[in-house]
């Protein structure tokens, strides 16, 4: 294992990421299907700020539960209550309640768990702040992918913005998935980690689409390789550069959200660091498994490609019939030619240089 990951470093493993497209367009698919569907059965679980409602705290006392806090709570309220560990206190989220709900709760909780009327703290919210941060979120979202559009239709081409919109959405609805299936509340934090990853995704995905533009600069003249070789060689050297990026941002995200809400309850930090962790696992597999062969799938339609791919198709063909002469007049197999792709990335990084 660790000669395989120093050959990784390296950049003496091809992986044929654009090759198995069609693998990948299949997960995708799939995954986008069940997070879609979730989506439609399940709903997203929207927290009190969105939907408003009844909030109490109080202290959590030995040998007190998530379910018989709930129990309590629901043989008043008459449904069943959301309950969460904040921190040293139990955190209890119900419909809107009158003032004699929350008093009538509130002997309730004191007699049951042993804490003083006056330490179950309430207190009403409504749904006008949740909404007017969900509004702004979609306006500052559609704004996002306007000015994403634009930005890689200039720095790059309009191709390569479609696959990253593309691959953005992708991450966008897997998460969302993720929060149906599992039930964890949707808040104004979840929100923010939800624009967060975008930023993320798209940072990976233009990593590699500068080292695709690189290597692709003067394709058509050498003709090497075809643009699909060559746009999965870029990928392939830029893979160690897209797990290091991942891997050092995901890894603080995954300690606030296991660590931290585990041992200190922080009902914030989860929301937020949930929509992280799965975002940058998501946004990590598309920029490198759905942005990418979308890239390529676009540009294999144009003729430019199309013409480069029969020449060099035809000059592998011609270069097979010679070695095959060669066999039949030397009687010996003829050496190895050096693969097209170390010698493309290396014109890449000599003209860069």
């Amino acid at each position: 294992m660790p000669g395989v990951i120093s050959r990784l470093y390296r950049g003496d493993i091809d992986i044929d990421f654009v090759g198995k497209r069609r693998l990948w367009y299949g997960l995708s698919a799939f995954l986008m299907a069940v997070s879609i569907l979730g989506v439609l059965i399940h709903g997203l679980t929207l927290g009190v700020e969105f939907q408003g409602g009844s909030v109490l705290d109080f202290a959590r006392t030995p040998g007190s539960s998530v379910e018989q806090v709930r129990e309590t709570v629901r043989d008043i309220v008459g449904h069943d209550p959301i309950v969460q560990e904040a921190g040293r206190n139990w955190r209890v989220t119900t419909q809107s309640l009158d003032g004699d709900e929350v008093s009538k709760v509130q002997t309730a909780v004191a007699e049951r768990f042993g804490v003083r009327q006056e330490q179950v703290s309430s207190q009403v919210i409504g749904a006008t702040w949740g909404g007017e941060v969900a509004h702004k979120a979609w306006i500052g979202l559609a704004v996002f992918m306007l000015a994403i559009m634009l930005y890689l239709s200039v720095a790059f081409e309009w191709r390569m913005a479609l696959a990253a919109i593309v691959a953005l959405v992708h991450d966008l609805v897997i998460t969302a998935g993720v929060y149906a299936w599992t039930g964890f509340e949707v808040t104004p934090a979840t929100m923010l980690g939800f624009l967060t990853i975008l930023g993320y995704s798209l940072y990976d995905a233009v990593v590699v689409f500068d080292m695709i533009k690189e290597v692709t600069g003067n394709l058509g003249a050498s003709a090497k390789m075809t643009y699909t070789q060559a746009a999965n060689d870029a990928l392939s050297h830029t893979l160690i550069r897209s797990l290091n990026t991942s891997l050092t941002a995901i890894l603080p995200v995954a300690a606030i959200l296991f660590v931290g809400t585990t041992l200190l309850g922080a009902g914030t930090l989860k929301d937020l660091s949930l929509a992280l962790f799965v975002g940058m696992v998501v946004g990590t597999y598309s920029s490198l498994c759905v942005a990418t062969p979308i890239l390529v799938t676009l540009k294999e339609r144009e003729p430019k490609w199309r013409a480069l791919a029969k020449r060099v198709a035809a000059k592998q063909a011609s270069a097979a019939k010679a070695a095959a002469a060669a066999v039949r007049d030397d009687g010996a197999a003829p050496a190895a030619v050096a693969g097209s792709r170390n010698v493309t990335i290396t014109d890449a990084k000599r003209r860069k240089r």
